[in-house]
């Protein structure tokens, strides 16, 4: 039977909310912290290690797609259950690598995993069991997985200390099984509020839904992969553009702290007057805010109140940036085949999240002055934001 409509929504975001702080702590965060003994145990360099996280990302992209639409015909219980138990085989396999090609092996898993546990899996199938609760549940789940980095960088590095890298690993893959396996199979329900497509039936393609060229589906496919481009380089290297503006590390670090509460927060303020303003207006603020940390950024010298400013900014663009991309699509384009059409937002996006930290320094390798290089980004935000504003004023195209 369908989920009723007075089921209670706080279990379903408690359980996807814990999922996903162990998911993205053990599948993504774990790396900044465990990098330097991984090297020294698996005998690779920093760039072999870090290049086989963005290969990681990568293959979280190109499976995206697949990933939507298997939600949209099996349902999300079926498929995040799946992901847990693909998360615990991918932080096994990294947990027993030798060298570079199980490292590759197991980051390849990792990557697949991470299209199936983290954000975009878990959007899809709140849109399938939240139903008007939709935009609510996502805040929520965010909200929460928010304070990943917050709970495992310290876990990670206590872990190292106590047991070291493999064992850690080892842990984390016990989570996916023990914790985030049970929590998907329990508290999902079996049959979702909407109609599931029958498994093996082919999906409507989200170019017949949006034919035209220049539609409103490929302005924001474009918005969201190139404002992910801006973040996710922002994300890497924004402590070492803070020292270029004449900081020491320890006051870098400082300001660029502001980043984790700031994130909480705006979700936190997005929750509480989220019925006072619409999913489309919250995403026009976050590119918004983007260009203008970008801006303040770009202005900073030295340690400073500005330099606060700066990254409380982009932390407030980057909170409300992971509700947007979940919300906005189904505002724009309804729910039918949103499994689909969420995956397929979701490829160019991890794509462009995973190539950002490698360009952005290639480009201050080859010379580009800091100042240059920031509004190089800024350039970017309008870009990305204009592309936005495109999509979401753009008369919708259908097609029979």
């Amino acid at each position: 039977m369908a989920l009723p409509n007075d089921r209670p929504l706080l279990p379903l975001v408690l359980a996807l909310g814990i999922a996903q702080i162990i998911s993205w702590g053990s599948l993504y965060y774990t790396v900044a912290v465990l990098a330097e003994a991984m090297q020294r145990g698996l005998g690779v360099s920093s760039s072999m290690l870090f290049g086989a996280f963005t290969f990681s990302l990568l293959m979280s992209g190109l499976v995206a797609p697949t990933v939507g639409r298997l939600i949209d015909e099996w349902g999300g219980r079926r498929i995040l259950c799946a992901g847990s138990i693909i998360g615990c085989l991918a932080l096994l396999l990294v947990a027993a690598a030798q060298g570079p090609v199980t490292l590759l092996i197991g980051s390849a898993a990792c990557g697949i995993a991470m299209s199936v546990c983290l954000y975009e899996a878990t959007f899809i199938t709140l849109n399938q069991v939240a139903g008007s609760r939709y935009r609510t549940a996502v805040t929520a789940v965010t909200l929460l997985g928010g304070l990943a980095s917050t709970a495992f960088w310290p876990l990670s590095h206590w872990l190292l200390e106590l047991a070291g890298w493999r064992w850690t690993m080892l842990l984390y893959a016990g989570l996916q099984l023990g914790v985030c396996l049970p929590l998907h199979a329990l508290i999902l329900p079996a049959r979702p509020r909407i109609a599931l497509s029958r498994p093996g039936t082919i999906v409507k393609p989200v170019e017949n839904f949006f034919p035209a060229r220049g539609s409103r589906y490929n302005y924001l496919a474009t918005g969201f992969a190139v404002g992910s481009f801006v973040l996710s380089a922002l994300s890497i290297h924004i402590i070492g553009l803070l020292k270029d503006s004449g900081m020491t590390t320890s006051e870098a670090v400082l300001v660029a702290a502001v980043m984790g509460p700031v994130q909480v927060l705006v979700r936190l303020i997005e929750f509480a007057f989220a019925r006072h303003i619409g999913p489309v207006g919250v995403g026009a603020a976050s590119f918004l805010l983007m260009a203008m940390a970008t801006i303040a950024l770009y202005f900073v010298d030295g340690y400073s109140p500005l330099a606060f400013i700066a990254v409380a900014i982009y932390g407030c663009s980057n909170g409300i940036m992971t509700i947007v991309r979940g919300t906005v699509p189904a505002v724009l384009f309804g729910q039918e085949g949103y499994g689909t059409l969420l995956g397929r937002l979701a490829r160019p996006a991890f794509v462009a999240r995973a190539l950002a930290p490698f360009a952005f320094s290639a480009v201050l390798t080859l010379g580009l002055m800091r100042g240059d290089a920031i509004l190089l980004l800024t350039g970017c935000s309008i870009v990305a934001g204009v592309a936005y504003l495109r999509a979401t004023m753009a008369r919708r195209v259908t097609s029979d």
